[in-house]
This record gives structure tokens, C-alpha cells and sequence, in this order.
């Protein structure tokens, strides 16, 4: 990835859309300019979990204005992250293609504890360091996100589906506040953070901070009325409480400051708050000005210089499931250069930097079972917590393992391009040639690009003396016939006709 002089994040949150740019100096990235819109995407999700078209229409219509102001940087130097509504609604896919032409840069949807790993990091980025434990609690739109860290390292991540918009539709969807509401929605989030509680309760941590928009304006509100002399503390929110209930509906909130379009889920984000502090037994929490958004970047400027959290998970896999290093460093080689052949050398890319770190994880289903492992190594990548990487990432990581062996017709749908088409070819050639676990003693290979699909070009002599290897490339070229393309390969003569199943 080059690196920028500027970086931008935009964060595509249940409640509010937040676009922030940073200046690089060094390791250290200082605040240009950020906007904030309350697109309440939330709000828009329907009881069949789809996104209705005014919150459709509302989120379009933000990213436009978000993308004018992107418009002169490149786009490895922006990250657009969707959270919990685009995780859950079902229609997410046919929103986000219009969304991302709206923004003109690509989103990504993160699972809830990757969304838990970036508010960490943006937490930590904005306080003194410290060698505590510190408890880190983000109450978003549609989700809330708790963390247990120390220093810059998180140890705990946890992610639940209750937010300060969906709780406020759910409990006070006409905006009045009554004692049953509130108590009703405060049970509700207690039994959520219950489930969590034995291993975020207050033996596991020191301090308690508070991250993003519904502590912040906590914070503000108790500290402003002089219900908390500083943060939120647990006397501060029972006075609250009583005050809330006494005004009996959002229109009539007359507080210090609230703003009004925070007013209209203030109620729900009070009582997850009240619950959390409940079941965690939390007294008090301070405030940090990091969020996500500022976690985003830090993360981008890692990928920048070279510290990409991506690499470290896929290590991290690597030895959890016992992968043989020497294997997969023999297939990733080999299928880098293929792909370097098809393609020509270039500088480090997304597609050679996947196919990278499928060539390293393309085995660690074998600790499941060796029959099919390819599958379970798939499954593994699509389902698993995969700190740094998107859900899509994942998705197409794990499709990629899948197809290194076994039968292309599974792939179906899959292959949809040329780049992809390209990534398969090369994992699953490398594989083949590396069958016998050793370094390949290959003769020169060149792979190209023809009309109808590709053509490896080698020695023919070479696979007269390799009689399974040529069995494999012929049984290799009737899986990609089979699915619309053309493999041409040296074969022996005769060896097309050979059986049409592959060795096992």
C-alpha cells in the first residue's frame, strides 16, 4: 500500500454516519476535519430485517456529501466500515452497491467483535498510556460492543445486538417514557450484558471508559445538570432516571445538554447504560473522545507501514491450527509467480496479498480431518473471528481455499471475473505441483491469458517423465471445461483421454 499524507475513515454506524481525516505524521495521525450526520439506519430496519428506502435514501444521500469531501484521495487511503445494521439486514448487499457508488470508495461490513477490536483501538489511541485493565463500553445504534484491554493489546471482545435505536423503536416507539417502558427495556439489556457478565465483571478490570456518542452525551448531561460531578456514575444515572420519568416523553426533555436528534434515543441508550452498570458493576466510567472511527485509522495506517493486523491474525491461525509452515510457504511461492506470470511482477496488491494468505491457511482444516479438508479450512475462515478482516474479506478468503482442490463445479458462481479466475487457477496449480511436499523441481512454466481461458506452457519432455503430475493437469483441464473455460496444458499424447476422476 503507498503511503498518504492524509487518511480518511468513514464509519457507517446504526445511528449516526461519521466521516474523519487525518493528517500522518510518523506513527501518529492528527484530526483535519470530521462530519457527523444522524442517518438513524436503525430506525429503518423493518420487523422482516430489511432496510426500509427512507433510510436508504437518507444513508445515499450522506455518502454523497461524505464522498465530495474524499474525492482527491486515493482509494487505499480511505476505509468506509458498516456496523450492526448492515450485518443483520437482509437486503445489505443491494444497498451497499448503491451506497458504495454514492461514496465512490469500497465498505466493508465488520463482524460485531472486529467492530469491538477498532473501538479499542481508537480508545486507546486517545488515553495517557496506562498498564491497567481497563473495561472499554461502546453503545451504538443497533449494537454495543465491550472490551477488556491492557496497554494497546485487547484481551476480551464481546458484541451485542442492543442499541440505542433499536431499543428506543422497541421500548418508546412514541417517544413516551413511562416507568413500565423503562423498566421493561432495562431488564431486557440487563439480560443481554447477564450473559457476558462472568467475564467482564469488575475482578477483570480497573477502570471503565466509555466510548462514542450515547456515553458521551451521558457524560455531558449528568455532568452539565449536576447530577455527576465527572463521567457517569451510578448515582448520577438514578437521578436521571427520576427525571427522565418525571418529563414523561422525548419532546419534553428539557436538559442541559441533550440536542434533539440525540433526544429521541436518549431513552434507550439510558437504560442499556443502566444495565451495564448494573450487571458489571460499574460505579463509575470516564470518557474517552476515541471511537471507531479514529480505531479505523490506526488501523489503516498500520496496513500503511507495513503492521497490518491481517498478517497477525493469519499467523495467529497458522499455529492455532498447526499448519506445516514449509508446505505453505512451497505453495504460496509457486503460486505468487503464477500469478506474477499471468499478470506481469507488480508492487503488493489486494489480490496477491489474498492470494497470500490463502496459499498460508489453505490447510488448516486438516485438524479437523483430512477428507475434505479443504471445506473445513473454508468453514473455519468464513465463520471464525478474524481480527482486521471484513466479513467479505473473510468470505472471499474462504472461497478461495475451497476451490484449491476438489471439483470446480462447487465454484460455480464464484468465479465471476477474470481477477478471480486468475487467484483459483494459481492456488490450485501451486497446490498440484507441490503435491508431494518438497521444494518443486519445476522446468520453466509460463502461464497466459487466451481467449477462451489459459495456457500453461512448459517442456513436453518434462511430463513424459512426471506421469502424475500430467495425470493431474489433464484431469485439472476438464474441471475448468466444465465450467466454461480453457486450460491448455503439455500433455503427453494420449494423456487427454485419460479416466475423468482425480486422484484423491
Amino acid at each position: 500500500m503507498r503511503e498518504s499524507s492524509m487518511l480518511a475513515a468513514v464509519d457507517l454506524g446504526s445511528n449516526s454516519f461519521r466521516l474523519q481525516v487525518g493528517r500522518v505524521v510518523g506513527d501518529q495521525i492528527y484530526p483535519l476535519d470530521s462530519l457527523r450526520e444522524p442517518v438513524r439506519l436503525a430506525a429503518g430496519l423493518t420487523p422482516d430485517k430489511l432496510l426500509d428506502e427512507a433510510s436508504q435514501q437518507r444513508a445515499v444521500a450522506c455518502l454523497r456529501r461524505f464522498g465530495e469531501r474524499l474525492r482527491s484521495l486515493p482509494v487505499e487511503a480511505v476505509r468506509a466500515v458498516g456496523t450492526n445494521s448492515l450485518r443483520v439486514a437482509k437486503n445489505a448487499p443491494a444497498f451497499l452497491k448503491r451506497a458504495q457508488i454514492a461514496l465512490g470508495f469500497p465498505i466493508e461490513v465488520v463482524a460485531g467483535r472486529e467492530e469491538a477490536r477498532l473501538i479499542y483501538l481508537g480508545v486507546t489511541h486517545s488515553l495517557p498510556f496506562s498498564s491497567s485493565r481497563r473495561l472499554v463500553v461502546d453503545i451504538g445504534g443497533g449494537s454495543t460492543e465491550f472490551i477488556i484491554g491492557q496497554g494497546f493489546e485487547p484481551l476480551r471482545l464481546e458484541s451485542l445486538y442492543m442499541g440505542c435505536v433499536s431499543f428506543s423503536v422497541k421500548y418508546f416507539p412514541d417517544g413516551r417514557i413511562t416507568k413500565g417502558a423503562l423498566k421493561r427495556a432495562e431488564l431486557a439489556a440487563r439480560a443481554e450484558v447477564e450473559a457476558i457478565a462472568a467475564d467482564f465483571g469488575p475482578e477483570d478490570w480497573e477502570e471503565a471508559v466509555g466510548s462514542s456518542g450515547t456515553a458521551a452525551v451521558l457524560a455531558e448531561m449528568l455532568e452539565l445538570n449536576g447530577f455527576s460531578d465527572s463521567g457517569i456514575t451510578a448515582e448520577g444515572l438514578d437521578r436521571l432516571r427520576h427525571h427522565l420519568l418525571s418529563m414523561g416523553h422525548t419532546d419534553r426533555l428539557v436538559l442541559a445538554g441533550i440536542k434533539p436528534d440525540r433526544a429521541q434515543v436518549l431513552a434507550g441508550g439510558f437504560a442499556i447504560m443502566a444495565a451495564i452498570f448494573a450487571e458489571l458493576g460499574v460505579r463509575r466510567m470516564t470518557l474517552s473522545s476515541g471511537a471507531m472511527r479514529q480505531g479505523i485509522l490506526y488501523d489503516l495506517l498500520g496496513r500503511v507501514h507495513r503492521h497490518d493486523m491481517r498478517d497477525a491474525t493469519v499467523t495467529a491461525f497458522m499455529e492455532r491450527y498447526h499448519a506445516d509452515r514449509h508446505q505453505a510457504a512451497r505453495v504460496e511461492a509457486l503460486a505468487l509467480a503464477l500469478l506474477d506470470s499471468l499478470r506481469g511482477p507488480t508492487e503488493e496488491s489486494p489480490d496477491r496479498r489474498l492470494l497470500a494468505w490463502a496459499a498460508r491457511l489453505h490447510e488448516i482444516g486438516l485438524t479437523v480431518a483430512h477428507s475434505g479438508y479443504h471445506k473445513h479450512s473454508a468453514y473455519i475462515i468464513k465463520n471464525a473471528d478474524m481480527p482486521g478482516f471484513s466479513k467479505m474479506e473473510q468470505a472471499r478468503l474462504g472461497a478461495l481455499v475451497l476451490s484449491h482442490r476438489g471439483g470446480l463445479e462447487k465454484m460455480r458462481g464464484e468465479i465471476k471475473t477474470d481477477a478471480d479466475a486468475d487467484l483459483v487457477l494459481a492456488l490450485r496449480l501451486a497446490a498440484l505441483f507441490c503435491r508431494n511436499r518438497e521444494d518443486p523441481r519445476l522446468p520453466p512454466l509460463a502461464l497466459e491469458r487466451t481467449k477462451q481461458g489459459f495456457r500453461l506452457s512448459g517442456p513436453a519432455a518434462w511430463m513424459e517423465h512426471s506421469p502424475l503430475t500430467a495425470y493431474a493437469l489433464a484431469t485439472e483441464s476438464r474441471e475448468w471445461r466444465a465450467v466454461g473455460w480453457q486450460l491448455e496444458a503439455p500433455l503427453p499424447k494420449g494423456e487427454e483421454e485419460s479416466p475423468e476422476s482425480a486422484v484423491a
